[in-house]
């Protein structure tokens, strides 16, 4: 049984890897490539996160708390973003890590979901684990984008092997350790809160900036419905 989810860690961990791949051979049109990341953080967020937190916390939670803590993740965020622009040598050393952090703390929550789940139930561990499959590509393709609009390219390939690396890693936490499951539905509206303002806030007014055409806001709403659809279909 054990096999099971490592493989699918290191099925995850491919797919990342070849997502960011992708996004470091089409650097050229960053722009472009930053607009359909934005859509996809935002899909992510708003078609992934929140709807699997609200599952999660079914007769746990009440959706009111739920929103509480998706508002903290985006206030939280923020508040860190702008502190740290506000410390002298924190945009050059600091501040530009801090988007491709928390999608690999993403990455990481999603490897721990399959471990969790293998280990209460093997049905609910594949739904899992194939749902976090079909988002992966996407996984590394939003952390080399973001990498490269505040880094550079060798701070893009080392935050894509940290997020390659980061569902098998989770994988085996999942598997090792328990979390208590009442806790998995505000972590999740945490992350979906950040990611809100990444999308929103970072990742649509880069896009918009290196490229001003419409082609590059159309190129969000293409991420975003694709989010859509592949929520639609792994759930």
């Amino acid at each position: 049984m054990t096999f099971i989810p490592l493989a699918f860690g290191l099925a995850a961990m491919m797919a990342t890897l070849a997502g960011g791949l992708l996004a470091l051979r089409l650097q050229h049109r960053i722009g472009l490539v930053l607009g359909v990341t934005a859509g996809i953080v935002l899909g992510v967020a708003l078609f992934d996160l929140i709807p699997e937190a609200l599952g999660l916390a079914e007769g746990r939670w009440p959706v009111r708390g739920l929103m509480l803590f998706s508002a903290a993740g985006l206030g939280g965020y923020m508040l860190l973003d702008r502190l740290l622009a506000g410390i002298p040598r924190a945009a050059e050393s600091w501040r530009g890590h801090l988007g491709p952090a928390m999608l690999c703390l993403h990455s990481l929550m999603d490897g721990l979901g399959i471990g969790l789940a293998f280990q209460i139930d093997t049905a609910a561990g594949w739904m899992i684990a194939l749902a976090v499959l079909t988002h992966d590509v996407a996984d590394g393709v939003n952390t080399v984008s973001l990498s490269l609009a505040a880094r550079s390219e060798a701070a893009a390939r080392r935050w894509l092997l940290v997020n390659g690396l980061a569902p098998m890693l989770g994988v085996v936490l999942g598997l090792a350790i328990a979390i208590p499951s009442g806790m998995l539905a505000p972590l999740m509206a945490l992350f979906a809160g950040a990611f809100l303002y990444i999308g929103a806030c970072e990742l649509v007014p880069r896009s918009r900036a290196l490229d001003p055409r419409l082609w590059t806001s159309m190129a969000t709403l293409a991420g975003m419905a694709l989010m859509l659809g592949v929520t639609h279909f792994a759930h």
